[in-house]
């Protein structure tokens, strides 16, 4: 008897139940895709955000393996010489008679940045600049476009 009750309560219970209407349906996956328009655009924005991080620690780092060198070598490698005398001894310009065996860069590997583009390096051996582009891989621009390097403005 119990089960006969409890059968006939369930539909009851399942008769009363209202489904949602497709305009609330409708509106609702509107509101989730508002929501997510947002988030998707704060995560892009750190994503970026961490790029440009990642540029200055690269660059950083790049300005370390050009002191050692210099430290070796009493002179920065020139534009011609590229941070390629960072991997590989220089064959061009200035001879460099303590160059370490192995190198300044462990990996034997030039880092691209963030956005796979080369550093732009510019030395006349006495200083020099080291430039990522940014995200748009020209000079100049705004925002995440912004040109990042090792020279304080």
């Amino acid at each position: 008897m119990k089960m006969k009750n409890d059968t006939k309560l369930m539909k009851q219970i399942l008769k009363s139940q209202q489904g949602f209407s497709l305009i609330e349906i409708l509106i609702g996956l509107s509101l989730l895709a508002i929501a997510g328009t947002f988030v998707v655009g704060k995560i892009f924005d750190q994503l970026s955000e961490g790029k440009v991080s990642a540029a200055r620690i690269q660059i950083n780092s790049l300005k370390d393996r050009l002191n050692e060198f210099r430290r070796h070598c009493n002179y920065y490698p020139t534009t011609e010489q590229k941070l390629d005398a960072l991997v590989e001894k220089p064959t061009t310009g200035k001879e460099c008679k303590r160059y370490a065996p192995n190198g300044y860069i462990d990996g034997g590997e030039i880092p691209l940045d963030p956005w796979d583009n080369e550093y732009d390096y510019k030395s006349d051996g006495k200083k020099y600049t080291i430039v990522s582009f940014g995200e748009d891989g020209v000079e100049g621009g705004d925002g995440f476009d912004t040109d990042i390097s090792n020279v304080k403005k």
